[in-house]
């Protein structure tokens, strides 16, 4: 592998409701990270409305980019290579990063690199971190993924689980909408769940019986459901304060999730044997799930690396970052390059 030290990769990020654009040097070294969120234009809908969200990405995909060469202090022709979010996600949101960075590529003569958005999250944790013991587990959870790979070298990933129904980040989603405490649900039930009592209610996730590592989580968002229509619990009509009966069954929620997916990454962990864990995406940033899988991993006797929150959520720091990865391997795209909303890894 070619001595790449100081090559500037420009990464674009627009696989769903943000977009992003970065500049990272070296593979680890953030240069610039400018996100620009849709959340406040999803949050009446409860979700992200894929047609809104193509629409913002045009708005906002030239000024994005703009600011992250400029905040890096970095001219297109400097760059190495422009790394895009190829898949999955939504395919008309996909489509705008895809066409500003053929563009780029294009226009100024530079490697267009193809990145997969979860391997984006998994190398958030190199970027953040820099040199991780390998082999690793990685647990990316998010709105869209709930996986586990075994990450025996960097850019390298083996599917060893995945959810069977709804991801984890979606289970928050609609919980919080069913409960009037808006979008994205995630954040809010972190922060409700505090100081709650998270054992009011006692919830089951979906054990997978074949031996697989897989994860279920359409069943426990059924529970919630059932027991809200019991209860005759009404939507709160104010999400910043709600009723201490909302508070426990969210904290009860989120304890059986996260209880699920530390058992998940401790069950890879024994059968794989790695030398580390991981966990990434959106998800990544509710503290019960990072206190539970930092115990898990002194319990194992393994190292955890977790990025900071704002490399959790969607950006585009970790597709440069994947991007170079792929750079030094070879991995080109061309203008031929189209989104690939269902893309596989691992």
């Amino acid at each position: 592998m070619p001595d790449a030290t100081g090559l500037r990769v420009l990464g674009i990020e627009t696989s769903c409701d943000e977009t992003a654009a970065a500049v990272v040097a070296d593979g680890r070294r953030i240069l610039s990270n400018v996100v620009a969120s849709q959340a406040q234009v999803h949050s009446a809908y409860g979700g992200v409305v894929p047609e809104l969200a193509s629409r913002h990405h045009v708005e906002a995909i030239v000024p994005v980019v703009q600011a992250a060469m400029a905040e890096a202090e970095t001219r297109f022709e400097e760059l190495a290579a422009v790394a895009v979010t190829q898949g999955p996600g939504l395919v008309g949101s996909l489509l705008v990063g895809l066409q500003a960075a053929k563009a780029i590529a294009l226009v100024h003569g530079k490697p267009l690199v193809p990145v997969h958005h979860v391997a984006g999250h998994v190398a958030a944790a190199f970027l953040a971190h820099g040199e991780i013991p390998l082999p690793a587990i990685a647990l990316v959870v998010s709105g869209g993924h709930t996986s586990l790979y075994a990450v025996p070298r960097e850019g390298v990933h083996e599917l060893v689980g995945r959810t069977r129904d709804d991801a984890a980040g979606e289970a928050f989603d609609k919980v919080a909408k069913l409960l009037g405490l808006g979008y994205p649900g995630g954040p809010v039930i972190d922060r409700l769940a505090r100081g709650a009592n998270d054992r009011a209610v006692e919830f089951t996730v979906a054990r997978i019986k074949d031996g697989r590592s897989d994860f279920s989580f359409s069943g426990i968002k059924t529970a919630v459901l059932l027991h809200v229509k019991r209860e005759r619990i009404a939507p709160v009509t104010d999400p910043a304060s709600p009723p201490p009966q909302v508070r426990d069954l969210v904290a009860s929620f989120q304890r059986a999730v996260v209880d699920a997916l530390v058992r998940g990454l401790t069950k890879a962990a024994k059968t794989h044997q790695p030398k580390s864990l991981i966990l990434t995406g959106g998800v990544a940033a509710n503290s019960l799930l990072r206190r539970e899988a930092e115990r898990a991993g002194q319990k194992l006797g393994l190292p955890v690396f977790i990025p900071p929150l704002e490399l959790t959520t969607d950006n585009a720091a970790m597709i440069a970052a994947a991007g170079y990865v792929g750079l030094l391997h070879g991995l080109r795209g061309d203008l031929g390059l189209n989104a690939e909303p269902h893309l596989p890894l691992g």
